[in-house]
């Protein structure tokens, strides 16, 4: 688990570890099901209080990134179909939803009749974008609309759980991460389709390894990204970080009166 801290930052310790863990979790280089160290061993491999690590993972687990296993916390599982996941042919998976349905009790001419009632279903009409922040929600809306020039909607999990016909005709997608929640809402027969986000491991190694005194700008609607961003790049070995943040509002669309924010991060001289 690659975590890099910097006790001269201005970022709290405990928000560094949580932010990277989160995205270590949210592009799947921490996989489901995956233990997490003890609070002592994670603290001794960063150097810091334990009391720190306690905290991180008592705020993950209360916003659902770990659960318990036994004496562990591990990477909460999207869904109880996980399993699922590692078949690695139809083959496989085909066999994998037998024994899934047989321990739940289900007869293979159940299994059979309503599975050729999915394969006959129309297919959707639009996609929509199930996530909570509002500017990550617009991202990920924008970035399909543009790839696949489909009808693309948007809405919280709140009001997706308030309006269910806001679903109807609508291929759902979601962030991995959230997947039971948002699946929770929908029909059995119309689960959501997991989005893993990708890593920026090329982005966030050039700006570790800048040795000049520099300035850079990270640009997005979203403050989740930018908040994931802040805890990722505020890591520099030669000195302290500065952060600034303002609203601006995009002038063109498709973000026109929505607001911009932008977060700075100021580099000293190398020594």
């Amino acid at each position: 688990m690659d975590i890099r801290i910097s006790k001269e930052s201005e970022v709290p310790l405990r928000h560094q570890v949580a932010e990277q863990i989160v995205a270590l979790i949210a592009t799947q280089k921490l996989k489901a099901g995956t233990p997490m160290p003890s609070v002592r061993e994670l603290a001794r491999r960063l150097k810091i209080h334990h009391n720190t690590v306690s905290h991180v993972y008592k705020n993950l687990a209360r916003r659902a990134w770990l659960e318990r296993r036994g004496n562990r916390l591990a990477v909460r599982a999207p869904d109880e179909l996980a399993r699922l996941k590692r078949a690695e042919d139809l083959d496989h998976l085909i066999n994998a939803v037998i024994r899934v349905a047989r321990e739940g009790g289900h007869s293979l001419q159940a299994l059979r009749e309503r599975v050729r009632e999915r394969l006959l279903a129309q297919p959707p009409d639009h996609i929509l974008v199930v996530e909570q922040e509002p500017g990550l929600r617009q991202l990920l809306e924008e970035e399909i609309r543009r790839v696949l020039r489909w009808p693309v909607r948007g809405c919280s999990q709140e009001e997706l759980r308030s309006n269910k016909g806001a679903a109807i005709g609508a291929l759902v997608v979601a962030p991995q991460y959230s997947i039971a929640y948002v699946d929770a809402s929908l029909p059995k027969d119309r689960p959501a389709i997991g989005m893993t986000f990708c890593a920026a491991d090329e982005q966030v190694n050039v700006v570790r390894k800048l040795r000049e005194p520099s300035v850079v700008a990270v640009v997005s609607v979203s403050s989740v990204f930018l908040k994931t961003a802040r805890g990722l790049l505020g890591l520099p070995s030669n000195g302290a970080i500065r952060f600034a943040s303002i609203s601006y509002h995009w002038k063109n669309p498709p973000l026109s009166g929505r607001p911009i924010w932008f977060s700075a991060i100021r580099l000293p001289p190398s020594k």
